[in-house]
């Protein structure tokens, strides 16, 4: 028993200091750890900025890029000749003004055009500025709230075609208006952006009041321009969706056009091709070699020929 106990006794005793070493590692790092570690902070996040301070700052913006067209007051400026500079916007509102700014068409240099969407000017929060101070001048209507997971498609559908198809196509791709206008493309706009001009009515667009478009007729039409702007083509390729036109259509004027154009080619290359005279039936083609051959040999039997009476005639006329 004691020579089988031996062994188990060293391994134990050998165990022993690997522990202690262990242990004592393990407490130099528990020791080394600072004990009033600084606690994790989280970054501020940006207050919002209190009506007041969104007032303040809107009108600071507004008497700098906005006062030169539509006055301090927001009541309109014409021009020395009596042309009008800036409309009045006591009745833009929330609504008209996000709709002018966010789309790019206000601030405008040349007020004589009509404006056009392009890169906004302002930052969102300057946006939100500038529409809370444009609401304070009037009576305009505010700015609504658009839920488009509310909607509904095909009741959106179904408005879109009764208010907006004329203008802005079957397909939202936009369209010629009276007076040398045109309504715009519907393909990048928002949901917000859709309610807004709907309430404000910018341009030669009517306005779409609370007693016409309700809530959830907003949200339907939202829903529905949505749609327009990335639909489901079952058909495979849209092709511009300029409408219903089928793509085996495409794969005709494809192919008809490939055929004009290897026929017109064709045609070129005979144009511009040296024409040959035909040869007379019963004659062959005669070498070239051989022909000069028999005309240099039909040259000296004319030559021959004509000897004896050349010599003849030379001897008369020597003869005394």
């Amino acid at each position: 028993m004691a020579a089988e106990r031996t062994p188990t006794r060293r391994r134990r005793r050998r165990l022993v200091p690997l522990l202690g070493t262990v242990a004592g590692a393990v407490l130099v790092v528990l020791l080394s750890a600072p004990s009033d570690a600084a606690p994790v902070v989280e970054p501020a996040t940006q207050a919002e900025p209190t009506d007041e301070e969104l007032l303040a700052q809107g009108e600071t913006l507004f008497q700098t890029g906005c006062v030169s067209c539509h006055g301090d007051d927001g009541q309109g400026l014409r021009a020395p000749g009596g042309a009008l500079r800036g409309p009045s916007l006591e009745d833009a509102g929330e609504a008209g003004a996000y709709f002018q700014l966010s789309t790019g068409r206000m601030p405008i240099a040349d007020p004589s055009r009509p404006p056009e969407a392009k890169e906004p000017a302002y930052t969102p929060e300057q946006i939100d500025a500038l529409v809370a101070y444009v609401g304070t001048l009037g009576d305009g209507p505010p700015l609504p709230d658009v839920e488009v997971a509310a909607g509904d498609v095909s009741q959106g559908g179904e408005l879109y075609r009764e208010n907006c198809q004329a203008c802005h196509s079957a397909t939202g791709a936009g369209g010629a208006l009276s007076y040398g206008r045109a309504a715009p493309s519907l393909g990048t706009v928002t949901p917000l952006q859709i309610g807004a001009a709907m309430r404000s009515g910018p341009g030669q667009m009517p306005r779409f009041g609370d007693d016409i478009i309700d809530q959830q007729d907003l949200d339907d039409v939202a829903r529905y321009v949505t749609y327009l702007q990335e639909p489901d083509d079952a058909g495979g390729l849209a092709l511009g969706r300029l409408g219903p036109i089928p793509e085996g259509m495409m794969i005709w004027v494809g192919g008809m056009g490939a055929l004009l154009v290897a026929a017109y080619f064709m045609g070129f290359r005979r144009a511009n091709t040296p024409r040959v005279d035909p040869i007379p039936p019963g004659e062959a083609p005669e070498p070239a070699t051989a022909t000069a051959a028999g005309a240099d040999a039909r040259a000296g039997g004319a030559s021959t020929a004509d000897g004896p009476e050349a010599d003849a005639d030379t001897a008369e006329e020597d003869a005394p």
